[in-house]
């Protein structure tokens, strides 16, 4: 095979873990955050719309998913100021997401988590537009993300009034 031949199957493959690598860390990070906490958490007095603790882990799961499919499919556009302004927001959006469970749960408070969801929300919804513009597939899949981190967001607002 030539060089031109092997750039042309690598380059994908590079956006696939562009995507998935950090996707997954996030993920991974925040969970080594959140586990070792539940019992903590658990003490907590929650609001009624407070979801069932098994629903997180499917949502998340689909998120994160969704996530990285967005991200790969921005990736794989070619590079632009646009482009560039759409994955840096992304990637911070993300690194917000992981400092959410290591603010809320790790440091066991509500306020800090607080403090982090209101601009994790204003770049998720930053996220969606610019991706949107690009790809509008990609915008559209960030979408129940942000629609879970504004109710993330209230329900966080609530357990730190209750508690």
């Amino acid at each position: 095979m030539t060089d031109s031949a092997n750039a042309g199957w690598r380059r994908p493959l590079t956006y696939i873990a562009y995507a998935i690598v950090p996707v997954i860390a996030a993920l991974l990070l925040g969970q080594l955050a959140t586990f070792s906490n539940l019992p903590w958490h658990a003490t907590l007095v929650k609001p009624s719309f407070n979801p069932p603790n098994w629903v997180f882990g499917p949502v998340w799961t689909t998120l994160y998913a969704l996530m990285a499919f967005s991200v790969w499919r921005i990736w794989r556009l070619a590079p632009s100021p646009a482009r560039r302004t759409a994955l840096i927001l992304f990637y911070a959006q993300l690194a917000l997401n992981v400092a959410w469970s290591w603010m809320f749960f790790a440091a066991h408070s509500p306020l800090l988590g607080l403090v982090n969801i209101a601009p994790q929300f204003l770049l998720v919804l930053a996220t969606v537009h610019t991706f949107r513009l690009l790809d509008p597939i990609a915008g559209w899949a960030l979408v129940p993300l942000a629609a879970w981190v504004g109710f993330a967001g209230v329900l966080n607002a609530a357990i730190w009034s209750l508690n």
